[in-house]
């Protein structure tokens, strides 16, 4: 039975919705006819390149119309859509594409030379679709191994589309952003997805066809959502579905590249946005400070919520955003892609709620450091579990998925690594931080160790170690502290050549330099020794 199988769910939506839009970027106008045509041409090519049953199809672009095509297109051929962070240096996507058996790579034409050093590894890759924007990027130099082709071209092309078995139990898998090292694939069935997310994120979803089919054509609240953060995360995905399961419309922004909160508003103006979507203050301050220098620029007003997830989001910037519209909700939600629905914190004109204070949902539980169930009182501290719908585990990890997904007998329960401290209500808690030492960087998730690993490769360093410390923008900035075999490091240089092996947003803000990098007689990092001297030398401690 197909129902539940997310591809069938979205040709529910554009036999119903037909002519009205899809997915808008600026000028971009994509129909839901057109969006199915088009998913539907490429799910056949995918599948006459040899892309095998629940073959992964890794999805490499910024936020574009074909990111949102491409996934629709990997459920239709009962593929497994993968996303890719457009920020990997070569190393780490070699390590992403070979360990989720990427069979199809649909690659924006900025990240095709990075993709073509790769590619010769991984031998499973049978097709590579270009998203040219420009034009300048010359696909033959792909080779024709990888069996490369124009995704325009091909999108555009009418095939026949070939016949599979759909289910609820194909598969979708979000990777991590390497909070417990390097990346894993969070399995989710799709009839779980559609079950939490198909009533639109509204309410309660359809449990019949019939059912779906007459909210489809009645939401109630038909989204015309702003995604702001990159689709190829989990806040951005998850809330795309939302809009799309509810018949609704997926926009993003132009500046795929880097965030322009005038443009985010300008688009709110001129679409009439009524859910945005961001990943808290690194979204929000820029966006509060353009409305206090140009408010009068921008009618805001269709704005029902914006909602948040991934970082933290400071009461004091929620309030600044109310005081220039005060009849919208603002949404923030504890959770990660392997655990949706930890907890909610709802602000509005008439109640504030205090920064990293949560709602207990009906299936949160706490854990101690053991796994073990404790009781959730007031005062009560530990490993925040969610219950419920989740994922089935790690892609090829089962190690590592024994100690997330924990069965007890309350349940199977997702327990990502969060403490948190319930409050005196019993009702709320307040999120204390990862145990681990993971940084948290503009919703990026970074690995100490992999960072000090390339930082002791600089000529003249004898030791490194990475923490976060706290920035008003960013939640956590990435700070290098450092030792030397002699003299003086160049701290610019340090960061430059860690930009030269990874993603941009794993180097450092800055580099500190000691005489010695504080470590246990054990060799272990003192991470609060080394955050506090991190702290003092840029003039943050109080």
């Amino acid at each position: 039975m197909a129902f539940g199988n997310l591809a069938h769910a979205l040709d529910i939506v554009a036999e119903i919705r037909g002519d009205e839009d899809s997915v808008i970027q600026g000028d971009r106008r994509l129909s839901w006819s057109q969006v199915e045509r088009r998913a539907r041409n490429l799910s056949t090519w995918m599948i006459e390149r040899g892309a095998t049953h629940q073959g992964k199809v890794a999805v490499y672009t910024y936020n574009h119309p074909a990111y949102m095509e491409s996934v629709y297109a990997a459920f239709k051929a009962s593929l497994v859509p993968v996303n890719v962070n457009y920020r990997y240096q070569a190393e780490e996507l070699h390590y992403l594409l070979d360990n989720s058996d990427a069979e199809i790579v649909v690659v924006h034409e900025d990240f095709a030379p990075l993709l073509e050093e790769v590619l010769p590894d991984l031998p499973k890759v049978v097709g590579v679709l270009v998203v040219q924007e420009t034009g300048e990027y010359d696909i033959a130099s792909i080779g024709t191994m990888a069996g490369a082709a124009p995704y325009e071209a091909t999108a555009e092309t009418d095939r026949p589309a070939v016949e599979v078995e759909l289910s609820p139990d194909d598969l979708m898998f979000v990777y991590t952003g390497g909070t417990t090292g390097m990346p894993k694939g969070v399995m989710w069935r799709q009839g779980d997805i559609f079950t939490r997310f198909g009533g639109g994120g509204i309410g309660a979803t359809p449990e019949t066809e019939e059912a779906y089919r007459e909210f489809v054509k009645d939401p109630g609240l038909r989204y015309r959502s702003l995604i702001s953060p990159p689709l190829m995360h989990g806040t951005g995905w998850f809330q795309a579905m939302i809009a799309w399961l509810g018949g609704g419309v997926v926009v993003v922004l132009g500046s795929a590249k880097k965030f322009d909160p005038a443009e985010l508003w300008r688009t709110v103006q001129a679409e009439q946005i009524n859910s945005i979507t961001i990943v808290g203050d690194p979204f929000a301050v820029p966006m509060a400070q353009e409305l206090e220098d140009h408010g009068d620029a921008y009618d805001i007003s269709s704005v029902v919520m914006i909602a948040s997830s991934g970082v933290m989001w400071s009461a004091e910037n929620k309030q600044r955003l109310l005081t220039h519209h005060s009849g919208m909700m603002l949404a923030d939600a504890f959770g990660s892609s392997e655990a949706v629905g930890l907890g909610l914190s709802l602000t509005t004109a008439e109640g504030s709620v205090q920064t990293g204070r949560f709602e207990l949902s009906d299936s949160t539980k706490l854990f101690n450091a053991d796994f073990e169930l404790i009781e959730t009182k007031p005062g009560a501290r530990g490993l925040v579990g969610v219950g419920g719908l989740q994922p089935i585990g790690y892609y090829k990890d089962p190690e590592a998925s024994a100690k997330t997904f924990i069965e007890c007998e309350a349940g199977r329960f997702s327990v990502p690594g969060d403490w948190a401290e319930v409050n005196e209500d019993g009702l709320t808690l307040t999120l204390l931080g990862r145990g681990s030492v993971c940084i948290n960087t503009g919703g990026e998730k970074v690995f100490p160790e992999e960072v000090e690993e390339v930082i002791k490769r600089f000529d003249g360093v004898k030791d490194a170690v990475v923490v976060g410390v706290p920035d008003e923008r960013w939640g956590e900035a990435i700070i290098a502290v450092v030792s030397s075999h002699e003299g003086e490091l160049n701290g610019d240089a340090i960061i430059e050549h860690v930009k030269g092996s990874l993603a941009g947003y794993k180097a450092p803000k800055h580099v500190v330099q000691v005489p010695e990098v504080y470590r246990s007689p054990a060799g272990k990092p003192d991470f609060k020794r080394t955050r506090q001297t991190a702290m003092e030398e840029l003039g943050l401690a109080g």
